[in-house]
């Protein structure tokens, strides 16, 4: 019998044990800590340039939905027919186009003959004669109440949408500074004729008693969409993401990959990655925020900075979204990564939600449900089906024509509850303790 500060034979060998393993895992690090380095360093680039792709594949998604899709290209600018500002600046745009091809000289001559007719005095002639500034006054506000009632009609909506609709085929020659139809591209300037809007305004100042408003050709007058003196170069990068557009988000995903593949660690390598593209994200919203004040900046004196913001609202409308989507997806694959490892927050989740689950399943056992053959196949196959839910995710997420925060949100709680329910059906032996029993203090090296 030992005595109470004797240490138990079998005790002494596993301490021994212990100490051992731990000098020759500290050997075995030492021996492979330059491959580790070189490892580390080369994941550490690869997913940098992840996120740098990442950042282009957004901006490259939407350049080429707006150039190739046009339901996608019609819902970015159909807004923009019931803005106020765009409404605003239509209406000086085309009122001006009216009032400079009405002859307002002629227009008082006629006046002017008409009284000589009548035989009045001359003085009043003479104040006939001299009614070109309030004549001019009165004709642009009667054509400019008339062009903001056409403009604010919902039947403009649908001209413009229509409008937009036929004219998207020449936003790809537009953005190359090819096309001489409906929508060009010229002198640092992505215009819309909105020669139709003229024709209709003409038709009411007709019905409105001004026959003189029939005079008026034919205008082909241009509302400017987009306008500054970069321009030119826009168009240019614009074009080359187009061009890419469906091959650079693959590509960011394969380099991320292979960077998380490459790691030591892969689990905190995902993170990282997450973490990068989430940042990239954030720059990328940033960007687009300061873009906006330095493109009103730089408008032409006479332009009109509301049209010209809400303009630029609409366009980046569906960018922003996008990097939303980005971002929050980042977030979960970051947040999924760090609640499987070892961490004491990690395992105490697990254990939380584990011990739950458990419970309710044995209340619903107790009232009499039975599983049988299922918890048995899940308990099983349990890592299978746990992949396969992952696998249904990704699928859904890269397969959707344009994700948005709000998808990727649902996608991760669906994710959740399908891993619950998993959880739930498992009846086996053991069930419960694969999330639980993790160790808590730190990985486990693996050195190769």
């Amino acid at each position: 019998m030992t005595g109470s500060g004797d240490v138990p034979p079998e005790r002494g060998r596993e301490s021994e044990v212990e100490e051992l393993r731990r000098r020759v895992s500290e050997l075995e690090s030492a021996r492979h800590e330059p491959k580790h380095r070189l490892r580390a360093l080369g994941s550490t680039v690869l997913i940098v340039l992840a996120s740098l792709l990442a950042l282009l594949a957004v901006v490259a998604v939407w350049a080429n939905s707006i150039i190739r899709d046009t339901d996608r290209y019609v819902a970015t600018v159909a807004p923009l027919a019931s803005d106020p500002d765009v409404q605003r600046a239509v209406t000086n745009r085309v009122t001006d186009a009216v009032l400079a091809r009405v002859d307002v000289d002629g227009l008082v001559k006629e006046l002017s003959d008409a009284a000589a007719q009548k035989g009045v005095p001359p003085r009043v002639a003479e104040l006939v004669g001299n009614l070109d500034k309030p004549i001019t006054d009165g004709l642009k506000q009667l054509v400019s109440g008339t062009v903001m009632r056409v403009v604010s009609s919902p039947a403009f909506e649908k001209v413009w949408t229509d409008a937009n609709r036929r004219a998207h085929a020449a936003v790809d020659k537009a953005l190359t500074g090819t096309s001489d139809s409906v929508v060009q591209l010229k002198d640092n300037q992505v215009a819309v004729d909105v020669g139709p809007i003229v024709a209709q305004v003409k038709d009411r100042l007709v019905d409105a008693g001004l026959s003189v408003a029939s005079k008026v050709p034919d205008v082909h007058t241009e509302f400017v969409v987009v306008e500054g003196e970069d321009i030119g170069k826009v168009k240019s990068y614009l074009r080359v993401l187009e061009i890419v557009g469906n091959w650079l988000p693959v590509v960011a995903v394969l380099v991320a990959a292979a960077g998380v593949f490459l790691a030591f660690h892969r689990r905190r390598a995902l993170i990282g990655a997450a973490i990068g593209v989430f940042l990239a994200m954030v720059l990328l919203g940033v960007t687009l925020t300061v873009f906006r004040a330095v493109y009103l900046d730089h408008l032409p004196p006479d332009a009109n900075a509301d049209a010209a913001g809400a303009v630029y609202d609409a366009l980046v409308r569906f960018l922003r979204s996008s990097v939303r989507a980005v971002g929050a997806l980042a977030v979960v694959t970051g947040l999924g990564a760090f609640l499987v490892g070892p961490s004491r927050p990690a395992v105490f989740t697990r254990h939380f939600f584990s011990r739950g689950i458990a419970s309710g399943r044995d209340v619903a056992v107790s009232s009499g449900l039975r599983l049988g053959p299922v918890g048995r196949f899940v308990h099983r196959f349990k890592t299978w089906i746990g992949a396969a839910i992952l696998l249904v995710a990704a699928v859904v997420l890269f397969t959707w024509s344009y994700p948005t925060m709000a998808v990727v949100v649902w996608t991760a709680v669906i994710v959740l509850v399908a891993f619950g329910i998993r959880e739930f059906l498992d009846t086996g032996e053991g069930s419960g303790r694969q999330l639980v029993d993790a160790p808590a203090d730190q990985e486990q090296p693996r050195h190769q």
